[in-house]
Order: structure tokens, then sequence, then C-alpha cells
């Protein structure tokens, strides 16, 4: 039986420079199967160091996802800033290799990256917008606490139309 990830259990770790090879290892027809398909080389060198650049500015963060028990590397979590609906909010999004899926890591690593949001984001939101024929992902948002708020179009990669759900969480505590 493959081991199942709790909240808390898997490790995240900051995007480094050396994380461009995980990248690139997403950068294949079954991971990118949702996403529009695999991207040129230079797309990928250019979000990774946007990647970087917006840790440094502090408007997000990325991080490589390491699995229990061994430490391996199983994918990648983050949130960043965009500008939606007038307003500010934070967007997330998930990778796990296709070797580490089905154990709960994914949304392990959601999990903590919300709880460190909630403790200390600037924004009231944050977004997922996974792809309308994407089940895992959808189920995740369902299953981390995120609200559908419908389908809607979205741009990604760069120049390719993408049919999403729009999901929402709102960080602030409910009394």
């Amino acid at each position: 039986m493959a081991e199942q990830a709790a909240a808390g259990q898997v490790r995240l770790v900051p995007w480094t420079a050396a994380d461009l090879e995980l990248e690139r290892r997403f950068n294949v027809p079954e991971m990118k199967l949702h996403l529009g398909g695999p991207e040129p080389d230079e797309r990928i060198v250019g979000r990774h160091r946007r990647m970087l650049e917006m840790a440094e500015r502090g408007t997000g963060l990325m991080f490589r996802v390491e699995a229990p028990p061994t430490g391996e590397v199983a994918g990648s979590v983050g949130y960043w800033e965009r500008e939606w609906g007038g307003e500010t909010v934070y967007e997330m999004g998930w990778s796990v290799l296709p070797e580490f899926q089905g154990r709960g890591i994914a949304g392990a690593a959601v999990v903590t990256v919300l709880a460190g949001l909630r403790e200390n984001g600037r924004h009231r939101y944050v977004f997922a917008y996974p792809s309308v024929t994407n089940g895992a992902s959808n189920a995740l948002c369902r299953k981390a606490g995120f609200t559908l708020l419908g389908e809607c179009d979205f741009e990604f990669p760069k120049d390719h139309q993408l049919r999403c759900n729009e999901w929402r969480l709102d960080l602030e505590p409910t009394t």
C-alpha cells in the first residue's frame, strides 16, 4: 500500500536556482495534459526566473516538495500575487511527479502553504484555477476548503486559453 502523506509531513523547501531541473521534469506530456502540453525550454527558463524574482520581491513563494520518509523530490507548490476582480489576491498552483501521485502529497503541501498564508499572508483570498478536465486538482481544491465559483477562461501558458474552474478560499478565520 502506498504511504499517505498527512498535512505537515511533507517538507517544503524554498525554490532555488537548482530547481530549474525539476521544472523541466514537469514539462512532459503526462504532466502537461491539463495545461496545454509541453512548452519550449525558453518558457520554462523564463517561468523559473520569475519564480525566483517573486521571492526576492516578496510577492510569492515557490517550494520544492519532498516526500516522506525518504525526502525524495516529489513536486512543487507555491503562491503568488495577481490582480483578479479588481483586487490583489493570491493564486496557488502545484505539481506532483507521476511516481508520487495518489499519496496525498499535493494535499499535504497545499494545506501546509495555506496555513502559512493564514498566519502571515497579506491578502484575504487565494484562488486556484485547475482545468475543468483535471479531476484530481479539482478534488484537491474541494478537500482543502476552496469554494467553487464557476468556470472561467484563463491564459496558461502564455497565448493558450484554458477552460478552468475558479476556486476561492477565504484566508480570514471564520467566527
